[in-house]
């Protein structure tokens, strides 16, 4: 039944009949439909034709020049770090620590992990902290003022969040929550006028019609902070737009790069988390095993970049030493070189345009590299890559729904409750589902909307029986 995925074209989402109508119930107002607008506007046409990157236009040069000469070498920056105590965020004040001279912490926020965020407070002396898990409030006011941390600001829960994100002095925030739940937190950024270092792609998968206009509206920057974006906004500065023919996304190919596709019907968790290459948390682990990491890839690049479906490709390349490429009209390629080291793509993020010397980095060996090997992506191993070229090329709420599916199916995966197989059957069920009330230009409401029901109604499937009955094993 594999087979089942392999060829979906974009009209499988537009017209026929699915199988049931599940989110026909309309959002109702929240607090933040009142600065949100329809995503068919001419001028929100133009902003996601141009994309989320400062890149290809004058403004972006200008902005480039202007930073680099008026900033000078004794640049600094104030940064909030969002998730701080996940594996973006550690990373991310690794960097801060090793660089105390350049950069400075606003605010941090965590999920859960008190003592780690009282450590971190510590260390590094931040205006305001943020816990989500609004049952560790006092806990973390007990042991902050144990640490000697009186001064600090203490919020909770998603409000909180947001206003660890735009409330404070930072000049850039990064993302680094996993999944949709970074969303809200990072619209909020933008509207306080926050650079953006963009480490949560689940943003633009999900908020993508939104959030490309509010970056263009607010004037801030949008700067990827994942190594694959990184390395094609580096190759693409100082490039006029319609010089670039090709967007040519790398991959790892994840835990499962050997294995043969009728050998994934036996895959575990602790399979799953086994990263060739990358030390990354748990759900984007699993997301690489399964591809589902680099095909949302294609998604973002399509509103970092404004580059259509037709111009983004991806190939596997084990060793992770060229992190992106991009073609040019003329066929020249440029491609960005380095070790597999997030701290690297974070790096850039949060200092462009400057680069900051990092004595614990270690140069690039082109010679200990030796060889650099590339294959063509199996699309039938790895079906997920199908479903995000379709449903970006539908566009609207179909990205966001993709995304939701993923994240209810990886959660579920975790949980050991489904196959690692049935992840992709999850994601194209909820897409097939989702036909009926599809809306091709999305307000925010409509996003978050659709984002929760289609989680909810994911495990719900699942529970239901509906998947083993829709979707055969493998043979």
């Amino acid at each position: 039944m594999m087979h089942a995925f392999i060829q979906i074209p974009a009209s499988s989402f537009l017209s026929a009949t699915p199988q049931r109508s599940f989110l026909s119930r309309r959002p109702s107002p929240l607090a933040h439909q009142t600065a949100t607008s329809r995503s068919g506007t001419p001028c929100v046409k133009a902003a996601l034709q141009q994309g989320a990157a400062p890149v290809g236009t004058d403004k972006a040069l200008q902005e480039v020049v202007r930073r680099a000469t008026s900033e000078g070498d004794s640049f600094s920056r104030r940064i909030s770090v969002l998730g701080s105590t996940g594996s973006i965020g550690t990373q991310t004040l690794d960097l801060v620590r090793e660089a105390p001279q350049v950069f400075s912490v606003a605010s941090l926020s965590a999920g859960s992990n008190v003592d780690l965020l009282v450590e971190q407070t510590r260390e590094f002396s931040p205006e305001l902290v943020c816990i989500l898990d609004e049952t560790r409030v006092a806990e973390l006011r007990e042991k902050l003022n144990e640490a000697g941390c009186t001064n600090v600001k203490i919020v909770s829960g998603r409000d909180g969040v947001v206003q660890a994100a735009a409330d404070t002095d930072a000049q850039v925030v990064v993302t680094g929550i996993v999944g949709c739940a970074g969303l809200l937190p990072t619209v909020a950024a933008i509207r306080a006028g926050k650079d953006i270092a963009l480490a949560n792609k689940e943003t633009l998968i999900a908020g993508g019609p939104v959030v490309v206009p509010l970056v263009k509206k607010h004037g801030i920057s949008m700067t990827a902070a994942d190594s694959e974006h990184s390395a094609i906004f580096q190759c693409l500065q100082g490039a006029p737009s319609k010089a670039l023919r090709k967007i040519i996304l790398t991959a790892s190919g994840g835990a499962f790069r050997d294995w043969k596709p009728a050998d994934l019907k036996n895959v575990t968790l602790a399979d799953a988390l086994k990263h060739p290459n990358w030390t990354m948390g748990a759900k984007i682990t699993i997301d690489s095993a399964s591809l589902y990491n680099k095909a949302a890839e294609v998604i973002e690049a399509h509103y970092l970049f404004g580059v259509d479906y037709d111009q983004i490709d991806a190939v596997i390349h084990k060793q992770s030493i060229i992190h992106s490429l991009v073609e040019f009209q003329d066929t020249s390629v440029l491609a960005q070189l380095g070790w597999p080291d997030m701290r690297l793509p974070l790096l850039y993020a949060i200092s462009w345009p400057h680069r900051v010397a990092m004595p614990s980095f270690e140069p690039l060996d082109l010679v200990k590299v030796g060889s650099l090997t590339f294959q063509e992506v199996d699309r039938e191993k790895y079906p997920n890559m199908n479903l995000a070229y379709a449903a970006g090329r539908k566009a609207g709420t179909m990205t966001c729904v993709l995304n939701a599916a993923n994240e209810a199916a990886v959660e579920m995966f975790r949980g050991e409750k489904i196959h690692f197989l049935d992840i992709a059957r999850i994601n194209h069920a909820m897409m097939d589902m989702h036909r009926e009330d599809f809306i091709q230009n999305p307000t925010l409401d409509e996003i978050v909307h659709f984002d929760q029901i289609t989680r909810t109604y994911a495990t719900e499937y699942v529970s239901s029986g509906k998947l083993v009955q829709s979707f055969a094993p493998l043979k």
